[in-house]
């Protein structure tokens, strides 16, 4: 691990088909409720487009002195400037870093032990396990790893571990028991009336102390 994760330990990952609101106005209010990271997830768009979604969300992050990272092909996070990025499952990450340096911040997607055992901690910042729970964002994709299997993944790798899928402020508490450092919300957010009131209560439950 290159650094410590950015705090508090709440990623928001975008998604403009769900969106109810204009990209920039949801991270704005989630930067505003205390979350502190959030990543581009658009590979639908064209490069061109996914390099200036991200610059014009850089902006707003830079605002708030918030991480910014992108969902997909890290010579497009580097071109649009960004902090990082993650990478889908079976990614290379010994690539990344050499084009995005010691300072980027590299993740990737995992959804078994296996896959996780299998991942150098010198290489990785964190994981994304999932999903956690059954989620509207995608729905029938799995299997669900529920508690015992985000525990089989934490006890598998040093790479700290972010849990992704369904995960409400209620849900927070088994999926530390269960060894993950943070979450990850993409549809509850994107679709929240008042996204800045939800992440505040993800905030409150990821990391009570921070508010």
């Amino acid at each position: 691990m290159t650094k410590r994760l950015p705090q508090p330990p709440l990623l928001v990952i975008t998604d403009r088909q769900q969106a109810r609101r204009p990209l920039d106005d949801i991270l704005a209010a989630s930067f505003a409720a205390g979350c502190r990271w959030a990543s581009v997830r658009e590979k639908d768009l064209p490069p061109g487009e996914q390099v200036a979604l991200a610059q014009r969300l850089r902006s707003v992050a830079r605002d708030w002195n918030a991480w910014l990272t992108l969902h997909g092909d890290p010579a497009l996070a580097l071109e649009a400037g960004l902090d990082g990025v993650h990478l889908a499952a079976g990614g290379d990450a010994a690539a990344a870093r050499k084009g995005m340096g010691k300072g980027a911040l590299i993740g990737v997607s995992i959804h078994t032990a296996e896959e996780a055992a299998q991942l150098d901690a010198g290489l990785i910042d964190y994981l994304i396990a999932g999903p956690a729970y059954a989620t509207a964002s995608k729905p029938g994709h799995g299997p669900v790893l529920g508690m015992v299997g985000i525990g089989k993944i934490s006890e598998a790798t040093a790479v700290p571990v972010i849990a992704i899928g369904g995960i409400t402020p209620g849900a927070v508490a088994d999926m530390h028991i269960a060894g993950a450092v943070g979450i990850a919300v993409m549809g509850s957010i994107m679709r929240a009336e008042r996204p800045q009131q939800e992440v505040e209560r993800l905030i409150a439950a990821v990391a009570p102390d921070s508010l």
